[in-house]
């Protein structure tokens, strides 16, 4: 039982991943924190259903969790949530940001609502639940973060541009989170996970082409994504910091990170024209093309 004796808050554990997260933390020893506000998947209303469900399928199974149907959006909301652990099992050890809601829309069509509803509950919402538990992990000198990103903003996708920003802006709060709390104990990591879900159950499928990419995505179980976030929460990781990981049904996915790929230089100094006439030809061969997730994993799930 790789979490034996831990304490983990899963937001958006009322379905889906975060539900399969939960129950296999729960299956791993950890008492769990079941955050979940049951929004749509537009981010509207409210439902305490699905979390009392995931709630009652740990302790069914002799398992120790409680309900918090707190929004991951809201500064005192996060405290409140990070509360729910203290005064229910007494500690903390493990957050994992899960919770998310999509808008998608074609980029010129996007309204500041979509935006901001968006990167509220993804990367704002990481960002509050990370920051109200770090100073339990930094007191008690150890603490594991897992943040939920995606190969929308990693690679890239149509109509998602508030999706991808949040996505790659966690990537970015996860590494800083790792470097600035690792003298503290305290780890950080960022999972992309393939799997069907409500959200990915949006993609629409109006052409032959859509329907194929949904039927292998069908395949892609959430159960598929919980080992690995166990792992990355357990002492076995002790010494897994600041990386990203992927999970593709039955495959593992290492993610690079940027890095410089080729420079160019003159001792002279640039203008816009010699830029254009040696800078971009030298460097051009190195471009990425626009892909898509899709364009990248172009193989059926193994």
């Amino acid at each position: 039982m790789m979490l034996q004796d831990k304490v983990a808050i899963v937001t958006g554990a009322g379905r889906g991943i975060g539900r399969e997260i939960a129950l296999e933390m729960a299956r791993q020893g950890a008492a769990v924190v079941v955050n979940d506000l049951g929004a749509s998947v537009t981010g509207e209303g409210a439902d305490r259903h699905p979390g009392e469900e995931t709630v009652g399928l740990i302790t069914q199974a002799g398992g120790r969790a409680v309900l918090n149907g707190e929004t991951v959006a809201e500064w005192d909301a996060a405290q409140r949530i990070v509360k729910t652990a203290i005064e229910a099992f007494g500690r903390l050890d493990i957050v994992v940001n899960n919770a998310g809601i999509l808008r998608d829309v074609i980029f010129h069509k996007m309204t500041p609502e979509d935006w901001n509803a968006v990167l509220g509950v993804h990367l704002n919402g990481s960002f509050f639940v990370s920051r109200a538990a770090a100073p339990l992990f930094r007191e008690q000198g150890s603490g594991a973060f897992v943040h939920m990103t995606s190969t929308s903003g990693l690679i890239g996708n149509f109509g998602q541009a508030n999706y991808a920003a949040a996505k790659l802006g966690i990537v970015g709060l996860s590494k800083s989170i790792a470097l600035d709390m690792a003298r503290f104990g305290v780890r950080s990591n960022a999972l992309a996970p393939f799997a069907w879900s409500r959200m990915i159950g949006a993609i629409p499928t109006d052409t032959p082409e859509q329907a194929a990419r949904v039927a292998k995505l069908k395949a892609m179980t959430p159960d598929k994504i919980a080992p690995m976030a166990v792992f990355l929460a357990s002492d076995r990781a002790r010494d897994v910091t600041g990386q990203i990981f992927g999970v593709r049904n039955n495959e593992i996915i290492f993610f690079g990170q940027h890095r410089p790929v080729r420079t160019v230089q003159r001792n002279e100094g640039w203008t816009a024209e010699t830029i254009a006439e040696h800078a971009i030809p030298a460097l051009r061969p190195h471009f990425y093309k626009l892909d898509r997730s899709a364009d990248v994993f172009s193989w059926d799930p193994v």
